[in-house]
């Protein structure tokens, strides 16, 4: 039985950690990989990312596998949240050995962050190490295959796009092969997931979902859209990261070109994409437990179109998802209350 969600690739959890009270609206989610850990890669295609440890996830740098990815609020401030996820694998003894004591070991434990600074009020409410272990913990807590929330929770709790409100959305797929791939995205982009001459989303027009919605509705949408804009004013900082896997016993160059075509699942959900005010990071994640030993130059293909077709769904499932706020550092609607749910889940 699958949840359409990350968690359908088996050995991975999710969990997360949300801060909506005294000026914040911030979070941190972790997805954490089995023991002995996942290949991991990443590709980074925003002109503003903020990540940590990215570098040693290039193929031909020394680290095969890591035991967590961390995905959080908080601008670079956030990627604190990291420290507390590595101090909790370092007290399982989870992470590359440095020595014959199996007590000395380095949790690898790439991180990227959103830009969400002030958005609950408090610029200076952000996560840090505390927030990262909760999320971890709450991770490391969930049954095995647990659906994942979805929404205005973890690294999506303050996440907006364009002028609407943002969030974490994720989805699966189980390929002809006997082969999972999931996506789990933040979705928190400078661009629009609307088309403006029509207000449907852009995610699910390339799916081939209509109806659009009526006239009137968008028109009504576009003005209030407009306000709140004028309101808000333009935030300076954006990004969307997603995290994309699967079970197949890829290689991590293998890895590393999913990361990247999986960034074509943004773009075709959002537009425009990967500016220089966007930090958009892809991660890639492979467990190995099934086998993938196709001799074809091309089998990969049909685990990068999977990846990227997912990471599209999974972003109209966060924008449906969300829920809005108006207070102190701002005012974000959802697609959800401006279209009155016109149109179906992605």
């Amino acid at each position: 039985m699958t949840v359409d969600a990350l968690t359908d690739v088996a050995g991975l959890r999710v969990g997360h950690a949300t801060r909506t009270d005294d000026g914040w609206l911030t979070g941190t989610t972790v997805v954490l990989a089995p023991p002995g850990g996942a290949i991991a890669a990443v590709d980074v295609r925003g002109g503003g990312p903020g990540t940590k440890e990215t570098d040693a996830l290039d193929p031909r740098n020394l680290v095969q596998k890591v035991e967590a990815v961390v995905l959080t609020g908080g601008s670079a401030y956030g990627l604190d949240s990291a420290s507390g996820v590595m101090a909790w694998l370092e007290e399982r003894g989870r992470g590359v050995r440095v020595s014959s004591d199996p007590a000395h070991v380095v949790p690898v434990v790439p991180a990227a962050a959103v830009f969400d600074l002030g958005r609950g009020g408090d610029f200076r409410a952000r996560p840090d190490a505390s927030t990262g272990r909760a999320a971890v913990e709450a991770a490391a807590a969930s049954e095995p295959g647990a659906p994942v929330r979805e929404g205005c929770v973890g690294a999506g709790t303050g996440a907006v796009v364009g002028v609407l409100k943002g969030g974490i959305g994720t989805a699966s797929v189980v390929l002809a092969s006997g082969i999972t791939v999931a996506a789990l995205v933040v979705v928190n982009a400078a661009g629009s997931v609307v088309q403006p001459e029509t207000g449907a989303l852009y995610g699910e027009l390339v799916q081939g979902r209509t109806p659009y919605p009526p006239a009137e509705v968008h028109e009504a949408a576009q003005r209030r859209l407009a306000e709140t804009g004028a309101k808000n004013g333009s935030p300076p900082l954006h990004t969307t990261l997603a995290v994309v896997a699967t079970d197949a016993d890829i290689t991590r160059a293998q890895a590393q070109k999913l990361a990247g075509t999986a960034h074509d699942g943004i773009a075709r959900a959002v537009r425009p994409v990967h500016l220089l005010n966007d930090g958009d990071t892809v991660f890639a994640l492979a467990t190995g437990a099934q086998p993938f030993a196709d001799p074809h130059p091309l089998a990969l293909n049909d685990i990068l179109a999977a990846g990227a077709d997912l990471v599209t769904r999974a972003i109209v499932r966060a924008v449906r998802a969300a829920e809005s706020v108006d207070g102190a550092g701002g005012v974000w609607p959802t697609y959800e209350e401006l279209y009155g749910g016109r149109g179906r889940r992605g």
